[in-house]
């Protein structure tokens, strides 16, 4: 369940705060195949189930772009700002890989709101979003996302 802000003052006052986890979502070799079309990255490592399980990871695994663009599904299963007319997302800061993701993982992501600041309009927030691999101590990803809310 999403952590939930009615307002401005409401995020600002929140910084530090964990926002919880999103849901469970299983990382299929259909999807690894269908980014690979998408962006042209056909790497063996994400490809090629027979050459990657003799490879280093043992498996197939997600791009570590993949595992970043999830971000935008987790996002709004870890916060909700209400009240707003328009939220955008502004870019990301630190962006990290620890561990990879194989096909058929199950992952999801982690929100912690580590800054906050007044804009004009609005707020631009800083959310750590942990990418958590089930049964696995390191992360797939961390990013630092940038969002806009103007109320």
């Amino acid at each position: 369940m999403a952590t939930v802000f009615e307002s401005k003052d409401a995020i600002l006052a929140a910084v530090g705060q964990p926002l919880g986890a999103g849901e469970w979502m299983t990382v299929t070799q259909e999807r690894i195949n269908q980014f690979a079309q998408a962006t042209d990255d056909h790497q063996w490592i994400h490809v090629d189930p027979v050459r990657a399980k003799a490879g280093p990871f043992g498996a197939c695994i997600a791009h570590g772009y993949l595992t970043l663009s999830l971000v935008s599904r987790f996002l709004p299963q870890v916060v909700e700002v209400r009240n707003m007319r328009m939220g955008v997302n502004y870019g990301c800061d630190r962006v990290r890989f620890p561990a990879p993701v194989k096909a058929g993982a199950r992952i999801r992501g982690r929100g912690e709101l580590v800054k906050a600041e007044a804009v004009e309009g609005g707020v631009q927030a800083t959310i750590r979003v942990t990418v958590e691999i089930e049964n696995e101590a390191k992360p797939a990803c961390i990013a630092d996302t940038i969002s806009r809310y103007y109320f």
